[in-house]
């Protein structure tokens, strides 16, 4: 067994050092030893420094279910939305659906915190489906309600569930490229 790992060595006793055969140097974290584990809570990644901005602190956990709670609201109101399209009420969808994306893109800012995905989705990658994704939000609402045009709210809806779409691929690496690569070997 390596004698750099926990229990192995001529002294099985002694407090291992973490790092040891790599040049590191502290101790091992013991989670039995009170008072030796503190930061759980996302300080030390700064993890929370996204959220003390707004005078709070969440955790990790809290986080998760921030996101999960959107996203599962935003899937309910897209899929009451596309009921209701079954049934006839074509403005009633294209507002329900948007706001059902909406929501759903705002459940990623509790992963990351809500400042820094309003500045991310203005980053060059994004700025174009994000442009598209806020317009075509604007459209639905604009042909729903001021322009009364049921087929010209579906067609933004369309318009925003492909930018969504593509704002969203814009956080996977290469995903994208495979996206493109596949549409064109179709077309």
């Amino acid at each position: 067994m390596p004698s750099w790992l926990p229990g192995s060595g001529s002294n099985s006793n002694a407090a291992p050092t973490a790092g040891a055969g790599r040049g590191g140097g502290g101790q091992w974290l013991n989670l039995e030893v009170p008072g030796q584990v503190k930061n759980t809570y996302g300080e030390l990644t700064g993890e929370n420094s996204q959220f003390a901005e707004w005078g709070f602190e969440l955790t990790r956990t809290q986080r998760l279910i921030g996101f999960g709670a959107c996203l599962a609201a935003g899937f309910a109101l897209s899929l009451i939305g596309s009921l209701l399209l079954l049934s006839g009420s074509f403005a009633t969808f294209a507002v329900l659906y948007s706001f059902g994306i909406v929501i759903s893109l705002v459940g990623t800012g509790f992963l990351i915190g809500f400042m820094k995905q309003l500045r991310q989705m203005f980053k060059g990658t994004r700025i174009i489906a994000t442009g598209i994704l806020i317009a075509a939000f604007v459209m639905v609402w604009v042909s729903a309600f001021a322009i009364k045009s049921t087929i010209l709210a579906i067609v933004f809806v369309v318009v925003l569930y492909l930018a969504f779409i593509w704002y969203s691929l814009s956080y996977i690496p290469y995903a994208r490229d495979f996206v493109k690569g596949m549409v064109s070997k179709v077309f």
